[in-house]
């Protein structure tokens, strides 16, 4: 496949990338206690070694990958979308020795590996030239999206992420601010209103 300069560098971290999350999965999957994120897992793992087996593709086959990334949507699943189901919030310290990770620990690397993973998408995406790429690396971010709210709802749902309604005062102050626009293009408006 013929690339940029560009698009190989940033193909080649996005790969390397892959190589740790897929083999911090794999350590997940060994190790997980919770059923419930154990099957998060095990239905991620499948489309981030597609994402991987893709990328390599990309690098290597002249005319690149011959399959498609699963196009992802998000599963709602929370009561609310501003406050947590979960009555408290469990405290947390960072641990200076660790022989075996725990869930929250397992959850927040594999949340947070999938927002950083899901910026770099998007700012790949952005800067790609080739548009089987560009496509490819869209649907990627879509895919690290998805993931990372069904992470973050099962984060929620256990007190391991906090989720807190806005106070409302501060939402009808800021959206106090901004008044709608005409949809219409500039030309359009003073064709259909001369003066």
């Amino acid at each position: 496949m013929q690339l940029a300069a560009h698009e190989l560098h940033d193909l080649h971290e996005l790969t390397l990338s892959c190589v740790n999350s897929i083999t911090h999965m794999a350590y997940f999957l060994e190790h997980v206690q919770c059923s419930e994120l154990k099957a998060l897992l095990e239905k991620h793992f499948p489309l981030h070694v597609r994402d991987y087996n893709m990328k390599v593709e990309f690098l290597n086959e002249a005319q690149g990958p011959q399959r498609e990334l699963k196009m992802m949507k998000i599963d709602p699943k929370l009561p609310s979308f501003t406050k947590s189901p979960a009555g408290q919030y469990p405290p947390i310290t960072p641990r200076t020795e660790v022989p075996e990770m725990n869930d929250r620990e397992m959850a927040t690397g594999y949340l947070l590996n999938l927002k950083r993973a899901g910026r770099e998408y998007a700012y790949s995406a952005m800067e790609a030239a080739n548009p089987d790429l560009r496509g490819f690396l869209e649907t990627a971010f879509l895919m690290s999206s998805s993931h990372a709210y069904d992470v973050w709802q099962y984060m929620v749902n256990k007190g391991f992420y906090p989720l807190e309604p806005a106070p409302q005062p501060s939402i009808q102050t800021i959206g106090q601010i901004y008044r709608l626009a005409s949809e219409e293009t500039p030309s359009t408006a003073k064709a259909t209103n001369p003066h």
